[in-house]
């Protein structure tokens, strides 16, 4: 589902709201989830999961069109790790 979608599926659901409001209200949540990781910081969205970041250490990979060895350096990266209700509702599909 794309942001788009999201914005669409919750402005049918709430009719009285307008289409706009909603997806500011999208836009606001996802850039202070960003903003928030930038600064080092955890989000916890309880039965939904966590959003934190990790550092990677460099490490060598094989590229796939050649096979050869490739050093990759060392990264931080974002994290998501799936909460109890999440991991419960994906079980199911």
């Amino acid at each position: 589902m794309t942001k788009s979608e999201l914005v669409a599926n919750l402005t049918t659901l709430n009719p009285l709201l307008p289409s706009n409001l909603i997806e500011e209200g999208a836009n606001e949540i996802l850039e202070k989830i960003v903003s928030a990781l930038a600064m080092g910081k955890r989000i916890e969205i309880r039965g939904f999961g966590s959003f934190s970041i990790r550092d990677r250490e460099e490490r060598v990979a094989r590229n796939p069109k050649n096979g050869e060895s490739v050093t990759l350096e060392a990264k931080t990266v974002a994290y998501f790790k799936a909460g109890k209700k999440l991991k419960e509702c994906v079980d199911l599909v």
